[in-house]
């Protein structure tokens, strides 16, 4: 009999335990959704802030068309190459503003001051939100490759996340 009551508690306790973890699981990618989200949705708002920086005449026309190009083809690549066309963005922004001087000398343009301002805040917003997925991704995985979640298939059919791997450091000149 207590060997019984014994068997039950462990069974419970194990229960319980593998349940939380699959919930667990469940938030990790809800929260990896929302994260995915949050960086496409400044990824968007980069482009279209280097899109405005490039057809405001604020930079020489070469620097302008280096800058429309890659934002175009970063708003218009497929999911496979998105990651290859955001980097190409980021450096087409670091080629644009190498450092403080040259934007200090851009911002003093009507109205480029603040269009440089937002461009900046959108680049570090991108940063935030790449690192932050990222993050969230490194977490999903190492609680997906734990032993007993592997054997129990706690994860279901879900598909494993996947980094983004793109540069996307702010360029040197629009730092605060």
């Amino acid at each position: 009999m207590n060997t019984l009551l014994i068997v039950l508690v462990v069974l419970a306790v194990a229960g319980v335990y593998l349940s939380w973890t699959a919930g667990r699981i469940d938030r990790l990618h809800a929260r990896l959704d929302a994260a995915r989200a949050a960086l496409d949705a400044q990824l968007f708002r980069r482009v279209a802030v280097a899109l405005e920086v490039a057809t405001s005449g604020m930079l020489d026309p070469a620097t302008s068309l280096l800058v429309a190009d890659a934002a175009h083809r970063a708003r218009s690549a497929d999911d496979d190459e998105r990651e290859v066309a955001e980097s190409d963005l980021s450096k087409a922004l670091a080629a644009a503003f190498p450092d403080a001087d040259a934007s200090r000398a851009l911002s003093a343009q009507p109205g480029a001051e603040d269009l440089l301002g937002e461009l900046g805040a959108a680049c570090r917003r991108v940063e935030m939100a790449r690192r932050f997925h990222n993050d969230t991704v490194a977490m999903t995985r190492s609680l997906r490759g734990r032993r007993l979640v592997r054997w129990f298939r706690l994860a279901g059919r879900a598909k494993m996340p996947e980094t983004v791997e793109m540069e996307a450091t702010p360029p040197g000149g629009l730092l605060p």
